[in-house]
């Protein structure tokens, strides 16, 4: 029986709320870490910008490993005993649970160098177990389009009100324990370790697998039978073949315009409000809150016109915004206001309009990119997408933070102190202005090639399901081949495994 038309459990309200829930760990540790890491490091560990950056680099390198191993293994232990008992996406969410409390430990002050560099590497190994398996969940548990939108767009609702956690909760403690104490941080994430656990542990009792038609995977005993030379090579030569799919390269372009210039934005805004407008902790948590609570406005926002519109309109109106409140933030603090002014609400207003809806369209394409990917190669490898995504991601993140923290470093910033040089403020600002608002017209510009939508999702629905009958079909009209053509960036008579990227 085909996929798309194999029997289907519904998706329910608490499924729904189980699967977003589970991004407490995906958007909360990310927000957590992009706006209070490097602060934490180079103010409370007497670390400097460099060193910090290291940290990020050494964790960037053994994720390459990491990331991509895990989703290859998710997509081809399914025949295991372990995986039929416990779900082969699953089983590596139940692994994680015990060892989410690694977050704490990174936010430990007073220790060394190695202590920081252990912890963060530990805590992204964890993170990778989880959230990998965990972003294939939604094809897994749907095949339609409106389903998969509401479990993208559940989960980012939910991402949203643990940023909004991580941005009010630092506040709220720094008014019980003092601005200047290290524990503020450290509770900090003993609260988040304490939400992870509890959120993979809904998830994993609220989710499950459907079964895949023969043939869509590689069984586990021929992946056994290779030698670890050879399957790491075709683990390492498949993810790099989901580069082959247009419809994933122009999807990745538009991630890492809206992501990174995230990452950029949320890793400069704290400094600049502590030393070009003359702000506090305090004042970084109450703005990040606000920023965090219209994001969260804005998803909803976002999800109704995504199916509205499309996806790539959708997204090219929330680039503006953020943009927008951008320029409005970096002008008003040229003009000479304080942060005290009333009319810093205005971009904080535009660029969490903006960042909400960025955060959200991404995902919510993500999840049909396996489809896409499925014509091309007649197999589903949504493990090897989610590696490269939850990669790409984490690397984006850190290259913000390394380029970031070597600009500040080369411009004379120095940890632990309450004033900065003139040059260092200024560095700040141009990172802030020019880095942000660069990625987001890079992304722009990716959008205006992107075709994916409802509809033409629905169109390569039905030339899979042709295909999977009778994979000598010809194209159900001259459109419908234009269209997936396009989508998957290969000739007709080339889908369907005819191909070197199924051959791999």
């Amino acid at each position: 029986m085909s996929a798309v038309h194999a029997p289907a459990r519904r998706v329910r309200w608490f499924n729904y709320l189980a699967y977003g829930s589970n991004d407490v760990l995906g958007a909360g540790s990310m927000a957590v870490t992009s706006t209070w890491i490097l602060l934490f490091y180079t103010s409370f560990c007497g670390l400097s910008a460099s060193q910090a950056t290291i940290i990020f680099g050494v964790a960037r390198v053994l994720d390459a490993i990491a990331s991509p191993t895990i989703g290859y293994f998710s997509d081809r232990i399914g025949g295991t005993a372990l995986a039929r008992r416990f779900g082969k996406r699953r089983i590596f969410i139940l692994a994680a649970i015990p060892l989410m409390p690694s977050f704490a430990l990174m936010w430990v002050a007073g220790q060394g160098f190695y202590y920081y560099l252990v912890t963060y590497v530990l805590f992204e190994l964890v993170y990778a177990l989880e959230i990998i398996p965990y972003e294939t969940l939604a094809s897994e548990m749907a095949t339609d389009y409106s389903t998969k939108a509401k479990l993208a767009g559940s989960r980012i609702l939910c991402g949203q009100m643990a940023a909004i956690a991580a941005a009010f909760v630092p506040g709220w403690l720094i008014g019980r324990l003092g601005p200047d104490s290290p524990n503020t941080y450290l509770y900090l994430g003993a609260i988040f370790s304490a939400l992870f656990m509890l959120t993979a542990g809904s998830l994993y009792l609220l989710s499950w697998e459907r079964a895949r038609p023969p043939g869509l995977e590689e069984p586990d005993g021929q992946a056994r039978q290779r030698g670890l030379a050879d399957a790491f090579y075709t683990l390492y030569h498949n993810l790099l073949s989901t580069m082959r799919v247009r419809s994933f390269r122009l999807h990745l372009g538009m991630y890492l315009g809206g992501y990174l210039s995230q990452d950029i934005y949320n890793a400069t805004f704290t400094y600049f409000v502590i030393f070009a407008l003359a702000g506090s902790v305090s004042t970084v948590s109450s703005l990040v809150g606000v920023t965090f609570t219209v994001q969260l406005v804005a998803v909803g926002l976002a999800i109704l016109l995504t199916l509205r519109l499309s996806p790539a309109a959708t997204y090219r109106l929330a680039a503006l915004s953020f943009a927008v409140g951008v320029a409005l933030l970096v002008g008003m603090y040229l003009a000479g206001l304080k942060v005290t002014s009333p009319l810093f609400w205005l971009p904080i207003l535009f660029a969490g309009l903006g960042r909400g809806a960025l955060n959200y369209i991404p995902w919510a394409t993500y999840n049909y990119m396996a489809d896409v990917d499925e014509i091309v190669t007649g197999r589903r490898r949504d493990g090897a997408f989610a590696g490269v995504m939850t990669f790409v991601r984490k690397l984006s993140q850190a290259v913000a933070v390394m380029l970031v923290g070597q600009v500040m470093e080369a411009a004379g910033f120095v940890s632990k102190a309450s004033v900065q040089h003139p040059a260092a403020i200024a560095a700040i600002t141009l990172l802030l202005s020019v880095g942000t608002l660069a990625l987001l017209a890079f992304g722009i510009i990716v959008s205006l090639r992107f075709r994916l939508n409802p509809q033409t999702h629905a169109i390569l629905v039905g030339e899979v399901e042709r295909l999977r009958q009778n994979p000598a079909a010809e194209p159900s009209s001259q459109s419908a081949k234009d269209l997936v053509e396009d989508l998957s960036g290969w000739r007709f008579e080339q889908l369907w495994g005819r191909n070197s990227v199924a051959r791999a």
